[in-house]
């Protein structure tokens, strides 16, 4: 395992590799993370600073931009949620046998566009993408934005996508990517301010929806890419939101996050074989979760507080406000006293903490004045 053990045959010294979170939900428009993979940097970053990053694919799908990174575990956020709350446990793999499950409202030419990106995916990046199948009715996908501003969405017809999905399972895929037709009636001044860095992503709480019913049903890992027509040219483009339009689909960095996106195994209620538990990352592992400061009243952070895990809250408005403050005064939490949550003004003050909690440095050790023991 990569966390701490008491026993001196198991011991590992503190710069080895620390199991970290970093969660950017999706819909609420975050400064950094809002867009098409624009919290790649970032999690680059804390990456680095922590030897092991777990984190969703919202933060590194970068529709025509990608990129891949041992240390960096891609992981879908129902499945984030079940493993900070020590449901189930990660595997690394060398390589997934990806499934592609299109959408049958999808048209021939954009259906075509995203068969060839499989094709240059498998033949320019040597992905094991084995089987593909259409689904048997439209999915008819519906977005729907809150009163709070977070995107959401709906499906007309899931059964269709649980069963195509089930088809690819049995096929033999060990991850699925999903390809859904989404609504281009997107409103005009909606489309035209995210696309100029304002706003919400439109499309990114219904896509959440599409993979969270397929893992929480399939018990593999999913992502999804939308099928939109292409946009005409916008010259106030927002660089965050370029990933978007360069290509004609976001199909790339689903299928390369994929490729070695780590299994998912359910806990077993049994005592796992020491030699097994080496193989896997378990919740018991992590050693901070990374999140945005307006943003912690989601199932991950609340797991963190509940099992005692610090938390380092990020600086990146959104129009979320559940902050520190009121989270710690909800007195229907179940809060671990020894739980720190430190405040960062940017990530990269975030990754300055985070080596800290890995090489076992005292935060106030760094800081001045440092007051008197005794």
């Amino acid at each position: 395992m990569f966390g701490m053990s008491t026993s001196n045959s198991l011991f590992k010294a503190p710069s080895s590799p620390m199991p970290t979170i970093m969660v950017v939900p999706t819909g609420i428009g975050c400064d950094i993370g809002g867009f098409a993979g624009d919290a790649m940097p970032a999690a680059r970053l804390l990456a680095a600073a922590s030897g092991c990053l777990i984190t969703h694919p919202n933060v590194m799908n970068g529709a025509s931009l990608y990129w891949v990174d041992p240390r960096i575990s891609y992981v879908e956020g129902y499945s984030l949620d079940r493993f900070a709350a020590g449901e189930m446990n990660l595997r690394p793999v060398r390589q997934q046998k990806v499934g592609l499950l299109l959408d049958a409202g999808i048209e021939p030419a954009l259906r075509q566009r995203h068969l060839q990106v499989v094709d240059g995916c498998r033949a320019t990046l040597g992905l094991n993408i084995t089987c593909e199948v259409t689904s048997d009715l439209p999915l008819g996908v519906e977005l729907c934005k809150g009163s709070s501003g977070v995107s959401w969405g709906g499906l007309r017809q899931p059964d269709s996508l649980l069963r195509a999905g089930k088809f690819l399972k049995e096929a033999g895929a060990t991850a699925i990517a999903v390809v859904s037709r989404f609504p281009d009636d997107i409103e005009a001044e909606t489309l035209k301010e995210y696309r100029r860095g304002n706003g919400v992503d439109a499309l990114a709480g219904a896509e959440a929806l599409i993979s969270h019913l397929l893992v929480r049903e399939l018990g593999i890992p999913c992502a999804h890419a939308p099928a939109l027509r292409p946009l005409p040219l916008e010259y106030s483009l927002d660089p965050r939101a370029t990933g978007e339009e360069l290509g004609y689909t976001f199909l790339g960095s689903v299928l390369v996050g994929l490729s070695r996106a780590p299994d998912l195994l359910a806990v077993n209620e049994k005592e796992e074989p020491l030699e097994k538990k080496n193989s896997f990352i378990c919740a018991d592992d992590l050693g901070a979760l990374v999140v945005p400061d307006g943003a912690l009243g989601g199932d991950v952070a609340l797991s963190c507080l509940e099992r005692g895990i610090p938390i380092i809250s990020v600086k990146n408005p959104s129009v979320l406000n559940v902050t520190k403050d009121s989270l710690l005064a909800n007195e229907d939490l179940q809060v671990r006293e020894e739980v720190g949550i430190l405040s960062a003004c940017s990530y990269s003050e975030a990754a300055g903490f985070l080596l800290l909690l890995r090489e076992g440095i005292s935060l106030e050790s760094c800081q001045r004045p440092i007051t008197r023991f005794a």
